[in-house]
């Protein structure tokens, strides 16, 4: 079995809310993107991305005691790198203490909200296709603050800023990442109410 199907399992084994499930795969897929883009391991890349969330179901808590914290342990029993720990560790510093050093660390902590974002205009639109979304819709919903008032925007201009993307060319990787999988995010407009 192939690192990334045996990450795919623990995801399933830990994770059964297929909106929860369709975050991290929206994560992988962006980790892959700027991977290639910055000429890194696109492999590691997509495993932090697809396996970051994965104790957060069961641990909803981003606390000491809770998510990411929790998986740590989990993840270092199945043999996963430890580059790929910190990593995830790295995403929620005010509880972990992992502070972010490289890219890719910057990366996941840069993608993490924004494919929430993403996700919410998508899920608006009339189609709930995501590839008719474009930056300027993106923007236009950026501005709404009552618009996924949850998304924590300024974690996505200082995300961009430490992997040195300007905000909308950041927005536009990742968008594009997420239309590439569609399918498997449950946003190709076939779930139309």
């Amino acid at each position: 079995m192939d690192e990334r199907q045996k990450a795919w399992e623990l995801v399933c084994t830990y994770t059964h809310n297929v909106n929860l499930r369709r975050h991290m795969l929206a994560v992988e897929a962006a980790m892959r993107a700027y991977a290639r883009r910055f000429g890194a391991d696109e492999d590691m890349w997509g495993l932090v991305g697809l396996l970051h969330d994965f104790d957060y179901e069961q641990h909803p808590e981003v606390a000491p005691d809770g998510h990411p914290n929790t998986g740590a342990p989990i993840l270092r029993a199945h043999g996963y790198d430890e580059t790929i720990v910190r990593a995830i560790l790295s995403h929620a510093t005010e509880v972990t203490g992992v502070q972010r050093e490289s890219l890719m660390e910057h990366t996941l902590y840069a993608v993490d909200e924004l494919t929430g974002l993403i996700t919410a205009v998508a899920l608006v639109r009339p189609s709930k296709d995501i590839r008719d979304v474009t930056v300027k819709s993106v923007k236009n919903k950026w501005k709404d603050r009552a618009f996924a008032a949850g998304v924590n925007r300024t974690e996505i201009e200082a995300g961009a800023a430490a992997i040195g993307m300007e905000l909308w060319e950041h927005v536009e990787v990742v968008l594009r990442a997420m239309q590439e999988i569609a399918a498997e995010l449950g946003l190709d407009g076939t779930a139309r109410d």
